[in-house]
């Protein structure tokens, strides 16, 4: 294990990154943008289907007018022979939960959705635009696209533009409509992810600070600035070198691009997160430093727990599934 700081110091560690002077007046109006969406949806039967649970692709329209995509899978209901998710009808309404994926891949297999279903949780698992799924990514932007998703709409004059800040719209987005569906409990809703995925819990649960419950594990997008300070410019992070190789190689405009950058830094908006928090963490992680995510985890105010998996890095950690789902039932 290769700390960066000792670990009492990464309990106290608050972030390295700028936050933008109109932070809060820019999300602010991002979601009154989205108080306007629709909360209407298409379902279109999948081609996997379960004798337990009812698969369907989702559809729904999001910011800029982009088709976004979700899996969607509830629990057969019990009464009523052909009754179909389109019904919503259910005796009583259940918990549901919306998964995210890492990046540059999709919502996944069907089957951990099912698994969830089983237990009476209805389940939306998103894709994120422009990436490995089915959503359409429709912003065009200024400056590069080449890269990756980090620096999409860096270039661009308006952070408007930035592609994350849509991505985080679209989280809360699938939880509204998870909210609207009639077998569903508005009270009774979490979310949760891995990498880019742990992001997009942090992000959504921010939000929407309906969520109830988010597991977080080993969150990306957080801290650009410690993340640059440490070189690190292979796997996830590589396109912020690249932008600055390409962009401003003197650095003439770094404190403009870490400012921009923390718009879309889940770091600054975790102390909005009001629901409970379950965060996994290996110390070993080279691709999301333990450092960026405790920048993050520490400005959360709300119930938390941290595991710690010492000798483990950006990978599998032991007992991951079974804290996930176990915590998740307590919706």
């Amino acid at each position: 294990m290769n700390l960066e700081m000792p670990l009492e110091q990464l309990y106290q560690y608050k972030g390295s990154s700028p936050k933008p002077d109109d932070y809060d007046q820019y999300w602010e109006r991002a979601l009154t943008e989205l108080d306007e969406q629709s909360l209407d949806y298409e379902l279109v039967p999948a081609e996997f289907q379960s004798p337990i649970a009812e698969c369907y692709h989702l559809y729904f329209t999001g910011v800029g007018g982009a088709k976004v995509h979700a899996k969607y899978v509830k629990s057969t209901p019990m009464t009523g022979e052909g009754a179909t998710a389109s019904t919503d009808t259910c005796s009583s309404a259940g918990a549901g939960v919306v998964q995210f994926h890492g990046y540059s891949v999709d919502s996944g297999d069907w089957s951990d959705k099912v698994t969830l279903a089983a237990h009476g949780i209805t389940v939306l698992a998103l894709d994120c635009r422009g990436q490995g799924g089915l959503s359409q990514d429709t912003v065009s932007v200024q400056g590069m696209t080449l890269r990756g998703h980090v620096v999409r709409g860096l270039g661009d004059s308006d952070p408007d533009r930035l592609y994350y800040r849509n991505v985080f719209l679209d989280t809360v987005q699938c939880v509204r409509i998870l909210m609207s569906m009639a077998h569903v409990d508005e009270n009774r809703i979490g979310v949760q992810g891995v990498s880019q995925g742990g992001a997009l819990a942090v992000a959504c649960a921010a939000l929407e600070p309906r969520v109830k419950l988010a597991v977080c594990v080993y969150p990306f997008l957080s801290d650009y600035k410690k993340v640059w300070q440490s070189s690190l410019t292979a796997s996830a992070y590589e396109e912020l070198a690249y932008f600055f190789r390409i962009y401003d190689p003197n650095h003439k405009r770094e404190d403009e691009i870490f400012n921009k950058l923390g718009y879309i830094d889940i770091q600054n908006l975790a102390e909005r997160i009001r629901g409970k928090v379950l965060w996994l963490m290996g110390l070993s992680d080279p691709i999301c430093p333990p450092s960026t995510q405790f920048a993050a985890y520490n400005k959360i105010t709300a119930e938390k727990e941290l595991l710690l998996y010492h000798e483990f890095g950006h990978e599998y950690l032991p007992g991951q599934g079974d804290h996930m789902l176990q915590f998740l039932l307590k919706l």
